[in-house]
């Protein structure tokens, strides 16, 4: 299932990620909040060239080649973040979402669940970890994990929207069409679709 609208609450690059290192890249962060991605592609290039482990870097970087569809440049950026911090969530996720838009449904399954263990992990890893074991078919398990992330966010209108899917999908129709209302009044676009095309 195509994802339009990807909800970066807790994955933006502006923030800040865990790392020793102070914040070095701020003409860069900024060009990425003005959607200058190019360009803060570059100014992120500059840094790197003198510490090339500066984490929340190459994660903004990385963020930023997403942003401009260039998945492959995006991924290795990264899974370079994730070998100097193999515990951040938000590595993680943004690893999940990559792979999910690669259709590389296996590895967004793996990156998912290596962040829902981390303690504290948010309602958007159990999220993607739904996600990507909806896309391999394993619906039961799917469900959980849509269920746990609304469970954990009551305004996460996407968990609604794609667990409404998935039981529309495992002809529980009734049920479906409550998600998607829920979905529409916390404005999360598709529903609409869904809506006019499942519960009329």
């Amino acid at each position: 299932m195509k994802v339009k609208y990807w909800v970066f609450a807790i994955l933006i690059g502006i923030l800040s990620l865990s790392s020793c290192s102070e914040n070095i890249s701020h003409k860069g962060d900024s060009l990425f909040g003005q959607e200058k991605y190019q360009e803060a592609i570059d100014e992120y290039n500059k840094v790197l060239k003198n510490n090339p482990k500066y984490l929340k870097g190459l994660y903004n970087r990385g963020r930023a080649y997403e942003e401009l569809g260039q998945f492959k440049k995006a991924e290795e950026d990264f899974l370079a973040a994730f070998a100097i911090d193999n515990k951040n969530t938000q590595v993680m996720m943004s690893l999940s979402n990559i792979y999910q838009k690669q259709k590389n449904h296996n590895s967004a399954l793996l990156f998912a669940d290596y962040a829902v263990q981390v303690v504290g992990a948010p309602a958007m890893a159990f999220f993607l970890k739904g996600r990507a074991l909806h896309q391999i078919g394993n619906t039961g398990e799917a469900m959980i994990e849509y269920s746990t992330a609304i469970k954990m966010d009551k305004d996460f209108g996407q968990a609604y929207y794609y667990r409404g899917m998935l039981k529309f999908a495992t002809d529980k129709k009734k049920q479906g069409c409550e998600d998607i209302k829920i979905s529409l009044k916390l404005n999360y676009k598709d529903a609409q679709a869904a809506s006019d095309k499942y519960c009329k």
